[in-house]
């Protein structure tokens, strides 16, 4: 179902509505005095003709009562006063029933209209006053004439009043409604990073047990060889289970809701000491960030962190003698980071390239899709590599909440 299809057939022609409003009350008003029941003469003249016929235009005016709510009451209210005064005292007409109101039913649409569609509430009171007094016409006053023009004046106020505040009650209900509907997703979302977090730290702890003591046997090893080859061996074994010890735990450090106690992971705040290790390493970086860095909260700051680190390798092994820009752009909604390279002025180091296992890339596109953000890498137009990602700047963890 489209958002047009929800909106009531009323609301969606609401020119045609008002139009059908308006004829309805022209025939209602012009039948109703022709009845005799409010300012028709017992024997009409041409005079009598003319105001009915202006009556009806009068009352036509109620296609304009949303747009120009007061401009109606403006026209029905000079009607009436002129239809008052040439009764009493210019005597121009002579009623059959003088104790009838001389205010069409038109009026009483008409008073709806100030309150519920002006925005300037003085200025529809002021008109509503007046319009009360014009069709009451205390100067004549009867009983029956102050209450029924009393009456005609006050319903449409009134339940124009009513209206706006039962339609502020159903927003107000509404909003809470979606916002009860938000919270029961952030609590659904909680639980399921709560119990990712719990499996995350099941799994760190069973392969870290078994990975340790990989290594310790390595070491033992080491100490107890008698030859060389096998010492050494034992040696990369040990620090094999050493790197991977490390990367397990960063690994798990993204799928926990919250980093350990005393976690020393860089954030944004290292991204000037990590270029200028590069440009200290003979790298012709450079660091360009904008904004605010404490706008990227904490998980998205290490990532932050993690993506230059990689890119800034990668230009180390793949691109010597390129000059590396690091930009980094902090706004209120996301971060966006761009290391660029230009192509490389030498040839690449074979034994270098070799120590890589190709897959900092999809490890760096797996940590930016676990926060919700993009990852683009690939080759420039000037020949050059790009990696560029834009993250969610708040990302909620028990971190950030602390």
């Amino acid at each position: 179902m489209t958002g047009r299809d929800e909106v009531p057939w009323h609301r969606r022609h609401w020119v045609a509505v008002d139009a059908a409003i308006a004829v309805f009350f022209v025939v209602l008003d012009t039948g109703v005095t022709l009845a005799g029941g409010t300012w028709w003469p017992e024997r009409p003249g041409a005079l009598a003709w003319v105001m009915l016929g202006l009556q009806a235009l009068a009352c036509a005016s109620l296609a304009a009562r949303r747009c120009a709510p007061i401009a109606v009451v403006v026209v029905l209210g000079t009607f009436t006063l002129v239809i008052t005064l040439l009764i009493s005292p210019f005597g121009a007409l002579t009623p059959a029933a003088g104790g009838n109101l001389w205010a069409p039913f038109a009026t009483v649409l008409a008073a709806y209209g100030p309150l519920f569609y002006q925005q300037n509430r003085r200025a529809a009171f002021v008109a509503l006053a007046v319009f009360t007094l014009i069709v009451m016409r205390p100067w004549q006053p009867t009983w029956t004439v102050l209450t029924i023009g009393l009456l005609r004046t006050a319903v449409g106020p009134l339940l124009a009043l009513y209206v706006g505040a039962r339609h502020r009650l159903v927003m107000a209900l509404t909003e809470r409604a979606e916002r009860a509907e938000r919270e029961r997703h952030l609590l659904a979302e909680r639980a399921r990073a709560e119990e990712r977090a719990r499996l995350a730290g099941e799994m760190h702890d069973v392969v870290t047990h078994r990975v340790s003591l990989m290594a310790l046997q390595a070491g033992a090893l080491r100490m107890t060889a008698t030859d060389e080859a096998t010492r050494q061996a034992a040696e990369d074994l040990r620090q094999a289970g050493c790197q991977a010890l490390d990367e397990l735990r960063d690994l798990v450090g993204i799928l926990r809701t919250a980093p350990e106690e005393g976690d020393g992971s860089p954030s944004v705040a290292g991204l000037p000491t990590l270029v200028s290790e590069s440009a200290g390493a003979g790298v012709d970086a450079e660091l360009v960030q904008e904004g605010d860095p404490a706008l990227a909260s904490p998980v998205v700051g290490r990532t932050t962190y993690r993506i230059v680190r990689e890119a800034l390798t990668n230009a180390h092994k793949h691109a010597p003698g390129a000059k590396v820009v690091v930009s980094v752009h902090y706004e209120e909604s996301q971060v966006r980071v761009a290391v660029h390279n230009t192509p490389p002025t030498g040839r690449p180091s074979a034994q270098l390239v070799g120590t890589g296992s190709g897959l900092g890339i999809v490890g760096l596109r797996q940590r930016v899709d676990v926060l919700h953000g993009v990852l683009r890498a690939g080759r420039a137009p000037d020949g050059g590599f790009s990696v560029e990602a834009t993250l969610p700047a708040y990302v909620p963890t028990a971190e950030s909440a602390v």
